[in-house]
């Protein structure tokens, strides 16, 4: 123990196993404190990590160092949890049992950064309250399955987060998180019920948070359960709303006539709307496609246990699993109509994600567009303006770059490489279990949140913010050779070849080119050339 005081200040840190903990006793409660610390706790082959800040008033700091000196007693405490391997110590204060302590031991790889996503731990909770609930009705007793519901709730809720520390890189199968969840919904529901964390009396991991279950096809469902809700609560309004916004701008920039481009060169016109309703729809056609993968993930695998048979289950159970997470959670779920499939592939997963890849793409054309419609703001296209949010260079000043077109068009990067993964992962249904699966719904929801996220951002601090530099746009549509087109009916496409060609090569204009080649009349070259006629087909004669 390191300390340093001074008038007003204690600074404490806690670096290597402690035997006991410095007494606070006798440290006058009058003195004003800052106290700031940090510890790192070895609990056997595991670590544990506490950290507290407090800057109470002198009456108040001393009894919150005295707290922390209690909860840093008991991170070092530890209790005996039992598995097939026999017995584990397991910090007091953690609910987690010996197949979880093992886990953290065994799969040491890149924690805590890749834990599994809060997502399906919830998913896991949602889960098993509508087991305890079914389970009940199949002769789990009441006292028990109440606790379960409570536990699970809490899980659910995101109130345990702390006690799931395992990584995605486990079994494929899922069975270390599934364990997890159940030790710690086992724990907490003993703890409720006044027993003995460890114990495994009143409420067995096992036999009771389990019942009816394998980890096959707990994970499985776990898993649609996350995406279905992941998707329809953050990605599905993000990308709707990003829709919304693009359309008020298709609105705005309707009369706005511009040149077009194709192969990065020089076409015909259109106007600015037009070339935003092509992103609207882009975006109209990603929700459908969105939507279009959640009925297959709405089936959900509870029931078919082990390999699809639904060994130890109840005729029933699959069904009533599917009603109770519907309650539950407020979205629509049925019970998978083949389990043979909802265990040994997850198509539904990968078919989702490709969804997701295909509005990335969708994403990246549109934020690369407006990324070089933006273009600037002197020797660009620049005929956007885009919002100036922070500065761009730390040499060059007063740059300001288009920041989040880049983070936009990143996160979809990722979300190809994510979608690579998925479709390999997905492709190794061996016989009758798919075993990759954590990293298949790590990366869904990893795609699903950046998309969400990004979509929200470039929304509200780009598009919302953009406009149109219409003297830009008038200027670069006037100066273009391909205004030509329009006169193809009139003097035929080899004339208007020799006029544009022969404007290029002299520096003159369209006009000042068909006049000196002696194309047409003034009169009608100025009835012809004109960008408003060049934006529709024509009324037929």
């Amino acid at each position: 123990i390191n300390c340093a005081f001074s008038t007003s200040r204690l600074t404490i840190a806690v670096v290597l196993v402690l035997p006991s903990f410095v007494s606070l006793q006798s440290i006058p409660e009058s003195r004003p404190i800052m106290f700031r610390s940090s510890a790192i706790v070895k609990r056997g082959s595991s670590f544990a990590g506490a950290a507290l800040r407090v800057n109470h008033t002198p009456r108040l700091a001393i009894p919150a160092l005295r707290q922390f000196s209690t909860s840093l007693q008991m991170a070092q405490q530890t209790r005996a949890e039992s598995d097939a391997f026999g017995e584990i110590p397991v910090a007091a204060d953690r609910y987690w049992g010996a197949q979880t302590e093992r886990s953290l031991s065994n799969f040491k790889i890149n924690q805590p950064h890749d834990r599994m996503p809060p997502q399906v731990v919830r998913a896991f909770g949602i889960l098993k309250g509508a087991a305890a609930t079914v389970n009940m009705k199949f002769g789990l007793d009441a006292k028990v399955g109440e606790a379960i519901q409570q536990a699970a709730k809490e899980v659910a809720a995101g109130k345990l987060d702390d006690h799931f520390p395992l990584v995605v890189w486990q079994t494929g199968s899922g069975t270390q998180s599934n364990m997890n969840a159940n030790e710690v919904i086992s724990n907490r529901a003993i703890e409720i019920l006044g027993g003995e964390m460890g114990s495994k009396k009143p409420v067995h991991p096992n036999d009771h948070v389990n019942m009816s279950a394998s980890s096959n096809d707990t994970f499985p469902t776990a898993m649609h359960i996350a995406a279905v809700l992941e998707i329809e609560e953050e990605l599905l309004p993000a990308l709707r709303s990003l829709k919304d916004a693009m359309y008020k701008k298709q609105q705005a920039f309707d009369k706005i006539i511009k040149i077009g481009r194709t192969h990065l060169q020089d076409a015909t016109p259109l106007t600015l709307g037009q070339e935003f309703s092509g992103y609207v729809t882009q975006l109209e056609y990603g929700i459908l496609r969105v939507e279009s993968a959640l009925p297959r993930l709405r089936y959900l695998a509870q029931g078919g246990t082990a390999v699809g048979t639904g060994l130890n289950t109840f005729k029933g159970f699959a069904e009533d699993i599917a009603t109770e997470v519907s309650k539950l959670t407020g979205h629509e779920f049925v019970t998978a109509p083949n389990k043979f499939e909802a265990l040994a592939a997850h198509d539904a997963i990968v078919e989702a994600h490709g969804q997701l890849n295909t509005l990335a793409s969708s994403l990246f054309k549109i934020a690369q567009d407006i990324r070089f419609l933006g273009s600037g703001p002197r020797c660009g296209l620049g005929e956007l303006k885009l919002p100036e949010n922070e500065p761009g260079s730390s040499i060059m000043p007063g740059k300001v770059n288009p920041t989040q077109c880049e983070s936009l068009t990143m996160l979809c990067c990722q979300v190809f490489g994510n979608q690579a993964a998925v479709t390999f992962a997905g492709s190794q249904g061996n016989f009758e279990l798919n075993v990759f699966k954590p990293v298949m719904i790590r990366n869904l929801l990893h795609s699903s949140r950046l998309l969400s996220d990004g979509m929200r951002s470039f929304e509200k601090n780009l598009i919302e913010g953009l406009e149109a530099d219409e003297k830009r746009i008038e200027a670069l549509l006037h100066e273009s050779l391909m205004l030509v087109t329009c006169l193809n009916p009139v003097i035929g496409y080899d004339m208007a070849s020799k006029v544009a060609k022969n404007a290029h090569k002299k520096g003159l204009t369209l006009k000042e080119s068909a006049m000196e080649l002696k194309a047409l009349s003034e009169e009608d070259f100025d009835k012809t050339v004109r960008p408003e006629l060049m934006l529709a087909p024509k009324e037929k004669k």
